[in-house]
């Protein structure tokens, strides 16, 4: 069925994806998708298209790639003709989903209707840049999408409507991820139907209460701190399931620790010591209680279950992973 709403789009990775798919499925018109540069990827560091761009050419949509959008910023040429290009685009409503670039409020204020921001949490807690890896990091029991007005402001806008997820023990980033595309796209196909039935979307102000921010991850915290309790280094590897990928180092060499639970330990073994190692797992005291870890990945292998990794690279009691002091740029 073919919707009259017109609707431009900007998004980057497969969350924004999802919603894209949905929104092209659903029928709505897409005269523009925005999305960032393509950037070099993989071992040979060839330049790769996004995720939106790969479905925008696969089915035939216009794109623009500005590397900016802000007249008084590093690329004032690129964000000028993208703003002119957006301003000549026929379009209703701004769909906004991980797209990566500040939107000024020049942008903002170029749909008729505004632009609509699916974000990954409940606002007001986990504003920013990465929501899905801080709530699993901080054992939050829930977390979900929420629908927002888009203003000046770094996820600060009027809440449209949202829907929650459960939060399992066993939940990583990346299966987190899928569900929270899912629901994203589901959401904002219902709410842009109703947008054309209805012209408006009533929306509620964020309450400053609760707000919190989710910083964007950065490489050196993939290095676990075996001081802190094993609980906390237990959400840590399954927030940095799969980027960056939580690490801990054994006689030199870097070991990323993919599945682990925490145990209870009795004795007082210093932390990153190793108390227990077989088929069922390599045991690691912690700060408090102890964490053991049943999937290991060595540099240029495979993830491996622990009973693999040790046929071929044995790990035994009495080792020690290091402790170093964990530092922003280490």
């Amino acid at each position: 069925m073919t919707q009259s709403l017109r609707v431009v789009f900007a998004g980057t990775p497969e969350f924004a994806a999802a919603a894209l798919a949905a929104i092209h499925a659903a029928g709505f018109h897409v005269p523009l998708v925005l999305t960032q540069p393509d950037r070099p990827a993989g071992r040979g560091m060839k330049l790769a298209a996004s995720p939106v761009k790969r479905f925008a050419v696969e089915h035939g949509l216009p794109v623009a790639q500005p590397t900016s959008l802000r007249r008084n910023g590093k690329y004032p040429e690129e964000a000028v003709a993208a703003i002119e290009r957006l301003k000549a685009t026929p379009h209703d409503v701004m769909v906004v989903a991980a797209y990566g670039l500040i939107l000024p409020q020049e942008v903002l204020d170029i749909p008729p209707l505004g632009a609509i921001n699916i974000h990954g949490s409940l606002l007001p807690r986990w504003r920013g840049a990465a929501p899905i890896h801080r709530a699993l990091e901080a054992g939050d029991a829930e977390t979900g999408i929420t629908l927002m007005q888009m203003d000046a402001g770094l996820d600060t806008g009027a809440m449209i409507r949202e829907g929650r997820i459960t939060i399992s023990p066993t939940d990583t980033t990346a299966t987190l991820h899928d569900r929270m595309a899912q629901l994203g796209a589901d959401l904002i196909v219902d709410a842009l139907r109703d947008l054309e039935r209805d012209g408006a979307l009533p929306a509620t102000p964020q309450p400053q209460d609760g707000a919190t921010y989710a910083e964007k991850i950065a490489k050196h915290e993939a290095a676990l701190d075996w001081r802190r309790p094993a609980s906390m280094l237990a959400r840590q590897i399954r927030a940095f399931d799969p980027f960056p990928g939580a690490f801990g180092t054994l006689d030199g060499v870097v070991v990323k620790i993919w599945e682990a639970e925490p145990v209870e330990l009795t004795g007082n073994a210093h932390p990153g010591v190793i108390v227990d190692s077989g088929p069922e797992g390599v045991v690691v005291a912690c700060g408090q209680g102890g964490l053991r870890l049943s999937q290991l990945q060595k540099p240029g292998g495979k993830r491996l279950p622990v009973r693999e990794f040790l046929a071929g690279s044995p790990i035994v009691k009495g080792q020690r992973f290091e402790l170093r002091e964990v530092t922003p740029g280490a």
